[in-house]
C-alpha cells in the first residue's frame, strides 16, 4: 500500500495536469497552477527536492494524465539471468528504462538493453504487465508507473557498462536471489517468477 501522502499527491497533480489541459479561463488556470503547487509542497516533504524543483518537473507533464510506462529486458544466457548494476544506487537491476514517444514497445526494450548493458537483443514476447505500485516492496514515485517485462534473445555485441550502469553480469537463480538490487526498478519477486518461467516453459503474459 501506498503512503497517503503520496495518494494525496498524485491525486491532486492528476486534478491539476487535467485541467490545466482543458481549462480555458484564467482563474479556472490559476486555481488549477495552485492544487499543482500544493501537490509538489507534499512531495516536497518526503523527497530530497524543494517545492520548486518537485513543480518544474510536474508542469513537464502536459496534455491528459496517464501512467509513464518502464520497459524491462529479460535475458537469459546459459540458465542465467542478464543484470546489470546501477551506478545510482548500486543495486542490480533487469536492463531496463523509460520508454520513448515515438517508440514502439519492443524497441524501447532493444534500446534500453543495449544501451545498459552492450548487447544487442530481439524482444521475442511480452512475459508480465504490471502497475508498480502492487509490486511491493517498491521506493515511492511521483507518478503512477506502468512496467512491461519482455523476453528478449541476444544477437550480438558484448557486455558494456554504460553512463548509468558499471555492472553488467548473468546471474544463477541462486545467484540472483543474494544479490542487493535496486529495489526501485526490479524485485526478488519478479526475478523468480522469471526463472520459473524459464525453468516451465510456461510463458504464459501475465498482467494486474
Amino acid at each position: 500500500m501506498n503512503p497517503k501522502w503520496l495518494e494525496w499527491a498524485r491525486d491532486l497533480q492528476v486534478v491539476a495536469q487535467n485541467g490545466l489541459h482543458y481549462a480555458k479561463d484564467e482563474y479556472e488556470i490559476r486555481r488549477y497552477e495552485t492544487v499543482q503547487r500544493v501537490a509538489a509542497e507534499i512531495l516536497a516533504t518526503k523527497f530530497e527536492a524543494t517545492a520548486e524543483d518537485i513543480e518544474g518537473r510536474l508542469t513537464l507533464e502536459e496534455g491528459h494524465a496517464t501512467p509513464k510506462v518502464d520497459v524491462r529486458g529479460v535475458v537469459f544466457r546459459d540458465g542465467r539471468i542478464l543484470l546489470v548494476r546501477e551506478k545510482k544506487d548500486g543495486g542490480w537491476t533487469l536492463p531496463g528504462g523509460w520508454a520513448d514517444a515515438g517508440e514502439v514497445p519492443s524497441e524501447a526494450v532493444e534500446r534500453e538493453v543495449r544501451e545498459e548493458s552492450g548487447f544487442a537483443t530481439r524482444a521475442v514476447r511480452l512475459l508480465a504487465l504490471y502497475d508498480r505500485d502492487r509490486q511491493a516492496p517498491v521506493p515511492p514515485y511521483p507518478f503512477r508507473i506502468y512496467k512491461a517485462f519482455f523476453l528478449c534473445e541476444i544477437v550480438g555485441g558484448e557486455a558494456a557498462p554504460s553512463s548509468e550502469t558499471d555492472g553488467v553480469e548473468f546471474f544463477t537463480e541462486t545467484e540472483a536471489a543474494a544479490q542487493r538490487l535496486s529495489a526501485a526498478r526490479t524485485t526478488h519477486r519478479q526475478i523468480e517468477l522469471f526463472f520459473r518461467m524459464a525453468r516451465t516453459g510456461d510463458w504464459t503474459p501475465l498482467f494486474d
